[in-house]
């Protein structure tokens, strides 16, 4: 996209415009509100907290309970560095405390990783009690223990033709907006990256992110450190706001806080920990100091979590965009069908093999005393169209999750282009150029038809891991016009802006091909990829399949027999985890062994 453009404007500069304009008006209308100074402050403060956060749970969907962790740890070595004078310049001593925060998400993360969803949340409330812990018993000496650390010197900045000095409320709620306003800048730009859209790709599919060749792990682990930065800087401003660095950083409150702010607000918005802030903390005041409930305000402030919660899922800036979509609904054109489309770019190149592109040799699947497949040789040869068919129970898919190395065979080798790559990872197998479709759709429900396909075409224009959080997406050579092209054969076109969640189920199967095909395999394994199409969808993919053909190997299952007999150069047969036949169309509709054990008699 061109940076000149209005569209480029509005897309990127605009909300950074409308954020500052919000940020310069805010203390002008807030205290009209009710909102104290220091309370406005400290809302900035929970709102940049909030960011890194939201960067983790709403974009990447990693629940970590235990941010605390690095909210304190950056407070307390900026604070420190400060008040032993150290480094007395505050800007250096936060940021030496922004690079502390992340420099202790890395240990963490690799320790907390290692397990998800609830046991990976229990993880960082571990680990956090253990911080809190360590600065109030062993780490007393430098941390002032019980008493934390007082003294915390405000900002002064020398700019040389301007000197500014933070000496009131007012004054630092300047010096915390124009913080806020650059991490906002910041982690809007990482969103925006191909880092951001595969973030966002393993939050809602990380079996589908794996398989289509990103490095789901350590993209997990880049989204904690970046989560762990934002909280030691936060953590930093803290103590630079109050003059003081409280040992209640570390504690579990704040990190249950955190959360409910972010649901209050709204999650994968960015903008929502500071709007679930601005509504804590007045609610808090309000019930504190107008109606003196005293201990009872948390009570209150739970009932009222609950209904947000319970009525409005996607909280307040969700629930506004909810409302915002009924008043004015997007306009639906009918779906049109492209003209005769033009074929896909060859896939990538490769140095000339004679042997088969693929092979397994004696490839064996047991779980248990359960065997699966059992000694199935299969070898394919460059640009052939294979076909495997079976009935149900023969053993097809677990013998596909073998080739693509989603499952690891008990014994035997697989072969790609004469490499073994038995036992690598699906990540690094997609990378080298054998993908599939899934036969249950495995798509990414809450993106676009487009982003599913970005992050398909992002595989192979980045590589399996890039920590790009500033390029734009379309400095990723080759990405778009790959997607474009997609998008036309899949007969998507029309449907680019739509999200998955609202295509019909015959789009969904085009789009499951077309994630795979976006990948631009040499490989190409599609799972059954006719089931559940009408009549005319199917005669539409029949003609794709034979389109995808040129300059790529296919390997299909499929049970819709009079398409595989029109399709396929060869057929192997599984029966019972084991190969039955193996030959061309006419040998294997001809074979009695398979018509007795398949087909059930005679083929039309």
């Amino acid at each position: 996209m061109n940076p000149s453009t209005p569209s480029h404007f509005r897309r990127v500069w605009l909300p950074d415009l409308i954020t500052a304009l919000g940020l310069a008006l805010a203390p002008f209308i807030l205290p009209q509100l009710g909102f104290a100074q220091d309370t406005i402050n400290r809302i900035l403060v929970l709102g940049l907290f909030g960011i890194g956060f939201d960067i983790l749970f709403g974009y990447t969907g990693l629940l970590s309970f235990g941010q605390a962790a690095f909210f304190g740890t950056g407070g307390f070595v900026a604070a420190y560095l400060m008040t032993n004078n150290i480094v007395p310049n505050v800007i250096v001593s936060l940021l030496i405390g922004t690079l502390a925060g992340a420099l202790i998400a890395i240990p963490v993360g690799l320790i907390s990783l290692r397990r998800t969803g609830i046991y990976f949340a229990m993880i960082t409330v571990a680990i956090a009690e253990t911080f809190f812990f360590l600065e109030n018993s062993p780490l007393a000496f430098l941390t002032g223990g019980e008493n934390g650390i007082s003294g915390v010197p405000s900002p002064s900045l020398d700019l040389g033709f301007v000197h500014f000095t933070v000496t009131d409320g007012r004054s630092m709620y300047v010096f915390l907006a124009v913080c806020f306003l650059i991490g906002m800048m910041i982690a809007r730009r990482i969103i925006m990256s191909p880092v951001g859209t595969i973030l966002m790709a393993i939050r809602d599919n990380p079996v589908r992110a794996r398989a289509l060749g990103h490095a789901v792990e350590s993209y997990k682990l880049l989204a904690f450190v970046i989560a762990g930065a934002y909280a030691g800087f936060a953590g930093g401003l803290l103590g630079v706001m109050q003059g003081f660095m409280p040992p209640d950083a570390f504690t579990f409150d704040t990190s249950g806080q955190l959360v409910l702010q972010t649901v209050i607000g709204g999650s994968a918005t960015l903008f929502g920990p500071l709007v679930g802030a601005a509504v804590w903390l007045y609610l808090r005041d309000f019930l504190q100091a107008t109606l003196h409930l005293g201990a009872a305000w948390k009570l209150v402030l739970g009932i009222v979590f609950v209904v947000l919660v319970a009525f409005l899922r996607r909280g307040l800036i969700g629930g506004a965009r909810d409302l915002l979509a009924y008043l004015m609904p997007p306009s639906k054109a009918l779906t049109v069908y492209p003209a005769p489309l033009s074929p896909l770019p060859l896939p990538r190149t490769r140095e000339a093999f004679s042997g088969p592109v693929l092979q397994a040799k004696s490839i064996t699947k047991r779980y248990g005393g359960l065997y699966a497949n059992s000694g199935i040789d299969f070898s394919v040869n460059e640009g052939e169209l294979r076909a495997v068919i079976g009935p149900n129970g023969a053993g097809k898919s677990t013998f596909f999750k073998m080739l693509t190395c989603e499952v690891a065979p008990t014994s035997g080798q697989i072969l790609f282009h004469g490499r073994d790559i038995t036992g690598t990872d699906v990540t690094d197998v997609c990378q080298m150029g054998v993908t599939k479709s899934y036969q249950v759709n495995q798509l990414f429900p809450k993106l676009t038809v487009h982003h599913n396909l970005m992050i398909a075409a992002l595989g192979e224009g980045r590589g399996r891991f890039r920590a790009d959080m500033t390029r734009r997406i379309s400095h990723v050579p080759g990405v778009e016009a790959r997607i474009h092209e997609t998008l036309k054969l899949m007969h998507l076109t029309d449907k680019s802006e739509t999200p998955v969640s609202d295509l019909a189920y015959g789009e969904k199967r085009r789009l499951e091909i077309g994630l795979a095909l976006a990948t631009n395999p040499t490989v190409l394994l599609l799972d059954e990829p006719l089931a559940g199409m009408s009549p005319q969808e199917r005669a539409e993919t029949v003609a794709l399949l034979r389109d995808l053909r040129v300059g790529r190997t296919l390997i299909i299952v499929e049970h819709d027999m009079d398409a595989i007999f029109g399709l396929a150069d060869k057929i192997t047969v599984l029966c019972e985890g084991k190969l039955l036949a193996e030959g061309t169309p006419l040998e294997i509709k001809n074979n009695k062994a398979v018509q007795d054990a398949y087909l059930g008699g005679e083929l039309d």
